[in-house]
């Protein structure tokens, strides 16, 4: 990198840890403090984004990013580790998380291994999650609330909600955190 575009990278950023990254390049960059790193007008968020995908990409380089900001990191990340109160609870890649933060319908139901039987043997679809509390997350017939809803109260499923939900990575993440719960409470 010669000397006009560092400075002109310097200029946009506070964060010491970048600095010094810049000056003598490790091979893992920690941002511990990324909400001060992305703070600014939007140009200058998007100058510094783009400055940390540049040094992944043409240094090689590991960013290790610690934050709370989950929705800036999903135009970042390429690798998540999700930790609660010091326990990782799942690492996964964002084309994994991607996949499963799509819109769904939401059912809790009162059996949901019964429910899964019937969307697969009555309506022909593998496309759902089973996840804890008697909910599941189907990802197909969303067009099609009501065909869902008809099919299992005929199988003798007791519906208690349905719900149209488009999930993002705050919504994975608390999800991850109610069902790590749920699986403590019987202990």
């Amino acid at each position: 990198m010669n000397d006009e575009p560092k400075k002109e990278i310097l200029s946009l950023l506070e964060s010491p840890e970048l600095r010094e990254y810049l000056m003598a390049p490790p091979e893992k960059l920690n941002c511990t403090q990324y909400a001060e790193i992305i703070c600014g007008a939007p140009v200058s968020l998007y100058r510094k984004r783009e400055l940390l995908l540049r040094l992944n990409r043409e240094r090689q380089t590991t960013i290790l990013i610690s934050s709370h900001i989950l929705s800036e990191l999903s135009a970042l990340a390429t690798h998540y580790a999700f930790i609660d109160r010091g326990r990782m609870l799942e690492t996964i890649s964002a084309a994994d998380l991607r996949e499963r933060c799509r819109d769904c319908l939401e059912l809790r139901v009162d059996d949901a291994a019964r429910a899964a039987q019937v969307l697969e043997e009555q309506l022909g679809t593998r496309d759902f999650e089973v996840l804890p509390q008697e909910r599941l997350r189907l990802y197909a017939f969303l067009d099609q609330p009501q065909t869902v809803n008809r099919v299992l109260m005929e199988q003798g499923v007791g519906l208690i909600s349905a719900q149209q939900k488009d999930s993002n990575l705050e919504d994975y993440f608390l999800s991850l955190i109610d069902g790590h719960s749920a699986g403590k409470e019987g202990v």
